[in-house]
């Protein structure tokens, strides 16, 4: 990823994104969970860890389902990182439950109780590093530009979408400290660019 800085380790599973997407709260029970200094473990993309958060979350309610995903520590250039956050919901219960996964088990887990206003994600989206190096072509070119870094990466239903607020996708937060951010949307069905905005 030349011309990108890596991203710093960060709370998981960024709450404006969340609101601003229809979230109505929000609770803090998902803290920073440091890395540990030695030992790092092996980065990975967002679909490998998934089948450990969706056991869990089967486990907690039957009907749950995986309504957003983003990482909770540094990208790599491949659009791999140490650690994902995989938010499910269930229906029945009416809370959403949150996982963090790293080094192959589940990091932090708890039951948020919350309002969600969006659908479950498809089932067929494209892995977080398919999504990176699509959007790559816009987003070098900015962190070139500006001295700027791939903040983030979520994938949820319908965010910025406004033609198509029921389509998965992947959406990426370039920042910079001289200019505005950078939001580039990607459809996670086909890895093509449907959006970019600045704010």
């Amino acid at each position: 990823m030349q011309g990108c800085a890596r991203t710093p380790a960060r709370q998981p599973l960024a709450l404006r994104r969340l609101r601003r997407a229809g979230v109505t709260a929000f609770a803090s029970a998902l803290l920073f969970v440091p890395p540990t200094l030695a030992g790092e473990p092996a980065p990975f993309g967002a679909r490998a860890g998934l089948d450990i958060a969706a056991v869990s979350a089967l486990a907690w309610a039957p009907d749950a389902r995986l309504v957003y995903i983003e990482n909770d520590e540094a990208l790599d250039g491949q659009g791999a990182a140490a650690r994902w956050g995989y938010l499910f919901f269930s229906p029945h219960l009416d809370k959403a439950r949150a996982y963090s996964v790293r080094d192959g088990k589940i990091a932090v887990a708890d039951t948020l109780d919350m309002k969600l206003e969006t659908r479950p994600l498809a089932s067929d989206w494209i892995d977080s590093g398919v999504a990176l190096a699509a959007a790559e072509r816009v987003g070098r070119s900015f962190c070139q530009q500006h001295g700027g870094r791939l903040s983030t990466m979520f994938l949820m239903r319908g965010p910025f979408q406004d033609g198509d607020p029921d389509e998965t996708t992947w959406t990426f937060v370039y920042a910079s400290a001289n200019a505005p951010s950078l939001f580039v949307v990607v459809d996670a069905a086909q890895g093509k660019v449907r959006r970019t905005s600045r704010g």
